[in-house]
């Protein structure tokens, strides 16, 4: 195989593995889930009433961040399409006024600091436990949205 031809096979395969779920090993996204208390950072929807969690670079590629749990926060569904590539501070003062929870955009970003500066370590072994339980993280937070019905 030819360099050009294995740069390409391997920048289409990273690509490919973008999507879904598959970018980040199972024990590590439910670590993070777990860390930021199964609730959104930005709006603070959680599994509890239904909302379906994603991982949010606070970051954005396009602005050079990457994938390491101290650029990663748990967000809904519903913020992290509509953050798109603003930056941090333009989301969360956008957040903190459709929100409208008396939360500032300041405090939001302040909050999401301080879940960023936790390591996961702790959450590891639990996240693992319910993996192993459950069998997927997706089945994981299922149950955890289950217990609270």
């Amino acid at each position: 195989m030819s360099s050009v031809t294995t740069i390409l096979t391997k920048g289409s395969s990273r690509k490919a593995n973008w999507q879904g779920m598959n970018w980040i090993a199972q024990a590590s996204r439910l670590s993070i889930y777990l860390r930021d208390g199964l609730a959104c950072a930005y709006c603070g929807a959680g599994v509890e009433t239904g909302t379906k969690l994603s991982l949010d670079h606070v970051v954005c590629h396009s602005h050079g961040g990457d994938n390491r749990p101290s650029n990663l926060i748990t967000c809904c569904s519903r913020c992290n399409s509509s953050r798109a590539n603003r930056s941090l501070e333009v989301f969360t003062e956008a957040v903190a006024a459709y929100v409208n929870h008396g939360v500032s955009g300041r405090q939001i970003r302040d909050y999401i600091q301080g879940q960023l500066g936790k390591d996961i370590k702790p959450f590891r072994a639990q996240a693992k436990a319910l993996i192993a339980q459950r069998g997927s993280a997706a089945k994981a937070l299922a149950a955890a949205h289950q217990k609270n019905d």
